[in-house]
């Protein structure tokens, strides 16, 4: 009988007094999960490396690189595996469009060398192209004493416009829509 009493006394411990005015909270259980990382050794056209970073792996099974991140982040059109004793480039690193991730997988706690071509800046293609209209204008004019008919004849709006002016609108106007499509 002693053995039922007891156990009834265990049972009626464990259930929480009523009469108690300070309410009982129940504990939050909660777990920590590591995100996976890989360290990542950045370098720019075999210099460097530029920056020594951690960056954490995404997508369903958490190992994608996130690398739509890494080309925004730094201004570079392209990425590149790097191996770094031999100064050497490999393959693109190849990444999903829509998500921006990877499509090769990586493992946690991993180091990932790589090279980064930066995208073309604006003003160098336009000061070659004016240097190149500057040069052939100067041609035109030491071979021609007097500037062909043609050219005298050409009024757009009334306005007589130079033909070098309408050549460097016409080349800008072609470079940069052959940027544009490239982005």
């Amino acid at each position: 009988m002693e053995k039922e009493n007891d156990r009834v006394e265990i049972e009626v411990e464990d259930k929480p007094n009523i009469s108690d005015k300070t309410p009982r909270t129940p504990k939050l259980k909660s777990v920590k999960t590591k995100v996976p990382e890989v360290e990542v050794h950045l370098y720019q056209r075999g210099k460097g490396p530029i920056e020594i970073f951690k960056s954490s792996l995404g997508g369903w099974d958490q190992d994608r690189l996130e690398v739509h991140s890494i080309l925004e982040k730094y201004g570079f059109k392209s990425i590149y595996a790097f191996n770094p004793s031999s100064r050497r480039r490999s393959v693109p690193i190849r990444f999903n469009s829509k998500n921006g991730r990877s499509l090769l997988s990586y493992e946690d706690g991993s180091v990932v060398f790589i090279d980064g071509e930066p995208k073309d800046s604006m003003i160098n293609p336009i000061t070659k192209m004016f240097i190149g209209i500057a040069v052939v204008t100067a041609f035109i004019a030491i071979l021609f004493k007097e500037s062909p008919d043609w050219i005298k004849r050409f009024n757009f709006l009334g306005v007589s416009i130079p033909p070098w002016i309408l050549a460097c609108v016409v080349i800008v106007f072609t470079r940069l829509r052959k940027r544009l499509k490239m982005y």
